[in-house]
């Protein structure tokens, strides 16, 4: 392609572009369309006169720059914009529907609630603005079409710095904006439906925290072992309400509009602790995140600069420029599916080490986390821990339905 600013071919198989002299000139030819000049990258074949496909088919000469996803491998692709960018008539459907929808119940709750709201800058404009009686301001973002994570993460931190909590909506478990965020999913149904009020769910985005104590009577697997084995130690995770133990009751959009707005649901950035990912963004109640917060011993705020995971890496195959317009030609540079980025599944917890046993006369030497989060893992309060009188291990022992005996010691005192 042709950069019209600086007069100069751009070669995008080739780690610095053809250019080693302009460190920044990736970040500048990726950045949204929105911020720079939308001609600034041409479509070399229409540069040099020769023709282009595109003006045949709805496209322009301008181009902008997408990843692809070829098996595995992360290229950059140089793209045609349309002449004019617009939903599909399903998408605007749904689109309005939602949105409507949000703010009817917002009205309803008694809230106040606005739709179209341009943040400060004018540079963004927020699907609807809900703000609670606290004055906490949830900006939802109705996303039914692909948006890159750049832009998402722009639009995100740019709420943020007007006191909008951003709140983006998802229909599509590989939709990008899936942990770039604050999210929710929901069902991908006719515009009729939510606009009549049917059961609109959410999906995904909302989660519980769960603590328990890893032993052979938990119902839950060991965070750390391999295999059915339990460790001792305490685990802390965070499950969607179908996966909780008992199961949690559904959200409903209807709940996550009220909650959000009045602080009874709020976000959570959870960082990686391991896996590939970079961290997952979470809708949860505000007393779980509390006592998350209390038992890791930190608060993660959303992250300044979005992070690159595994599969958003680029490569590069470091071949000629190609000065043929490819527009339009089937098969070319067609992109594997993008990844399901909903999955449902764990965070990879927190562990907190086996609870000390008290020996002889010592007193029980438990820090206040470990007490916070055993008496979330056995269902009792602070004050109500104590020793086995066997194995010393830390257990509900004081107030109702206390025991002196932990499970494992009844089970050897009965002759199990």
């Amino acid at each position: 392609m042709w950069h019209t600013g600086y007069g100069i071919e751009i070669n995008l198989s080739l780690p610095d572009l053809g250019h080693p002299d302009r460190p920044d000139l990736l970040r500048e030819i990726t950045a949204s369309v929105a911020d720079r000049d939308p001609q600034l990258l041409e479509c070399l074949a229409h540069h040099e006169g020769r023709e282009c496909q595109s003006e045949a088919g709805g496209k322009s000469p301008w181009m902008f720059i997408r990843r692809g996803r070829i098996g595995g491998r992360r290229p950059l692709v140089a793209s045609h914009l349309p002449i004019t960018h617009k939903a599909t008539p399903t998408e605007s459907a749904q689109h309005k529907a939602t949105k409507e929808r949000v703010v009817g119940t917002a009205t309803r709750y008694g809230l106040d609630a606005e739709a179209e709201v341009p943040v400060a800058n004018r540079r963004s404009v927020s699907d609807a603005v809900v703000t609670g009686p606290d004055g906490i301001r949830i900006g939802w973002e109705i996303q039914y079409h692909h948006l890159s994570p750049s832009s998402v993460h722009r639009r995100s931190v740019n709420a943020v710095e007007h006191g909008i909590t951003p709140l983006w909506v998802a229909k599509d478990r590989t939709a990008s904006l899936i942990d770039r965020a604050p999210w929710a999913r929901v069902d991908d149904m006719p515009w009729k439906d939510i606009a009549d009020g049917k059961e609109m769910l959410i999906r995904g985005g909302y989660r519980h925290l769960q603590v328990w104590k890893c032993v052979p009577s938990s119902e839950r697997h060991c965070l750390v072992s391999e295999g059915a084995g339990h460790c001792g130690a305490i685990h802390a995770d965070w499950f969607v309400p179908a996966l909780c133990l008992p199961e949690k009751k559904p959200v409903h959009i209807e709940d996550l509009v009220l909650q959000s707005a009045t602080g009874e649901s709020v976000p959570v950035y959870v960082p990686n602790r391991g896996s590939g990912r970079a961290g997952r963004h979470m809708w949860v109640p505000a007393s779980d995140r509390a006592l998350w917060e209390e038992i890791v011993g930190e608060k993660a705020p959303l992250p300044a600069a979005p992070d690159q995971e595994g599969d958003d890496v680029i490569t590069f195959s470091e071949q000629e420029i190609d000065r043929t317009c490819r527009a339009g030609e089937e098969g070319w540079f067609v992109s594997d599916a993008r990844p399901l980025r909903d999955l449902n599944q764990p965070t990879g917890g927190f562990t907190l080490p086996r609870m000390p046993v008290q020996r002889s006369r010592d007193p029980i030497q438990v820090t206040h986390v470990e007490r916070v989060a055993a008496s979330a893992a056995l269902g009792c309060l602070p004050w109500e821990l104590g020793p086995c009188a066997g194995c010393g291990q830390l257990m509900h022992r004081y107030g109702r339905n206390a025991a002196m005996y932990c499970r494992a010691c009844r089970d050897v005192l009965n002759g199990r």
